[in-house]
This record gives structure tokens, sequence and C-alpha cells, in this order.
């Protein structure tokens, strides 16, 4: 991200990482971060999203190593975990920090002190 004491914060909004951005990732990882781990169906009732939207956003997110998934079997019936991995910690803590440094600037932002010719 840009300097946060930027003049113009809304700029930098369009810098934040547009994977975890994305409202159904942002409601799996958030989720995630808030109970350690959940399975698929769980995730499904959390989030609203079709078992295929889940499982594309899933993948996604495995992809890039921000979830792990655990695929078991119990008593015969297929069982998916997922849990936010370190990384994926990490990234969305730092995501939250970035989106509450946006909002902080926002709130001190005066259109006054911007150049009206730049």
């Amino acid at each position: 991200m840009r300097d946060p004491d930027s003049d113009v914060p809304f700029e930098r909004l369009a810098e934040l990482d547009k994977l975890i951005h994305e409202p159904a990732r942002l409601s799996i990882l958030t989720a995630l971060s808030s109970c350690g781990q959940a399975d698929f169906t769980f995730l499904q009732r959390l989030t609203g999203l079709t078992r295929g939207n889940l499982s594309n956003h899933l993948s996604r997110l495995e992809e890039a190593e921000l979830v792990d998934v655990d695929k078991s079997f119990a008593d015969k019936t297929p069982v998916t975990t997922v849990s936010l991995s370190e990384n994926g910690r990490r990234t969305i803590a730092r995501y939250w920090d970035d989106l509450q440094a946006l909002r902080d600037a926002a709130d001190r932002w005066d259109a006054d002190d911007v150049d009206a010719t730049e």
C-alpha cells in the first residue's frame, strides 16, 4: 500500500488485495479467523454460497496458500475441513489493518486540503 498519510486515501482503496477483498472470500476468511476451522457445510450455511461457488473460492484461497483444506471420511461420509494457514492468518490481519488505516485516513481527510488543479 501507499503512504498511509497520503492526502487522498480514497485512491488507496483500489490497492487493496483483490483476492481477499472479493466479498465471498472475505466472508470465508473472516469466518475462519474467528472460529479457526470449519467444515464445508458450516461455511456454506454461514456464507450463503452455493456448493460450487464455495468450492471455487476455497480453491482460489488454497492456491494462494491462505487456507488449508483437509478431506477425510467420517463413517464413509466425506468431510471437508477448512482452516486458515499461518500465511492466511497474517494476510487477513494485515488486510483489516490496511482497511482500518484507510478508514482513519478518510476520517481525517479534508477536501479543502487537496489542490483543485491536481
